[in-house]
């Protein structure tokens, strides 16, 4: 069974953020993932972790601004990251640098940064000569640091105008970068949506070396991953397969919004589970 890990953000909404980490710790999850950490010190969180037993295994860096009050207003004015946008490169850094500070309290591996928005009149070829840049300086400093980078392609039906958008052109450029600490964070609710074919990519990529982290959802609903128009079971045996193999072992991040309360959602996950075993 491959190793699951709730997304805070989406999951156990009907709880504080803060008592999210007990409720998945009680569900069987033994790591967690969410979108931003900034709105709470790095000794609270890691407090949390320590005291339910869990892993941090993935957030985000800022997708705008340079602190707690900035990344909100950031998200909230539609700011989608700021790593392909020319004229933000220190505003990048800086969120950046935060983000490494995070992960370190929290021994989170990885950091994702959000490519951002095509700026309206930016040349496509200027976006990614800036976003190229943005990754080696990121790629360089989490080498020094022991985290790595990961970058997301994102369907365009949810967030218009994202400039990525393909696993091609995101292995593609983690290629040309040429960093062992950047890869590519596969999100099979993205990749269906835009490319599908999503066994067969799967089997590219996941041998690849260059994907270091999955994540899930039901498609179209972005609901639990039991309704909707995938084959999870099938997905799922798949990974286990390139696992065993020796060609995968990384996470598979929840990021799906529950159609009801969370627990009463994971049926899909008792099914997966093995008596005794763990998430």
């Amino acid at each position: 069974m491959p190793r699951f890990a709730a997304n805070l953000s989406l999951m156990y909404t009907e709880l504080p953020f803060l008592e999210r980490f007990g409720a998945a710790a009680q569900d069987g999850f033994e790591a967690v993932e969410y979108l931003f950490p900034y709105a709470f010190a790095p000794a609270e969180l890691a407090a949390r972790l320590r005291a339910h037993g869990l892993r941090q295994v993935l957030f985000n860096a800022p997708p705008g601004g340079t602190d707690a009050a900035g990344v909100d207003a950031a998200w909230g004015a539609g700011t989608r990251g700021t790593a392909c946008v020319p004229g933000r490169e220190d505003e990048f850094r800086a969120g950046f640098a935060l983000a490494l500070d995070y992960a370190q309290a929290l021994n989170c591996p990885r950091i994702h940064c959000m490519a951002g928005l095509l700026a309206p009149g930016t040349a496509r070829e200027t976006a990614r000569a800036t976003y190229l840049a943005n990754l080696r300086w990121a790629a360089a400093r989490a080498a020094q640091a022991g985290r790595t980078v990961l970058i997301e392609p994102i369907n365009p039906r949810d967030m218009p105008g994202f400039f990525l958008n393909r696993q091609d052109e995101a292995h593609a450029i983690v290629q040309e970068v040429a960093s062992p600490h950047l890869q590519v964070q596969m999100d099979l609710y993205h990749c269906q949506i835009v490319e599908g074919d999503l066994a067969t990519k799967l089997r590219q990529y996941l041998p690849s070396g260059r994907v270091g982290h999955l994540q899930i959802a039901g498609v179209p609903e972005r609901h639990e991953p039991d309704l909707g128009e995938l084959n999870y079971p099938y997905l799922f045996e798949l990974i286990d397969t390139l696992s065993a193999e020796g060609r995968w072992d990384g996470w598979v991040g929840c990021e799906y919004r529950p159609a009801g309360a969370t627990s009463a959602g994971l049926g899909w996950l008792r099914h997966e589970k093995p008596p005794g075993g763990q998430l």
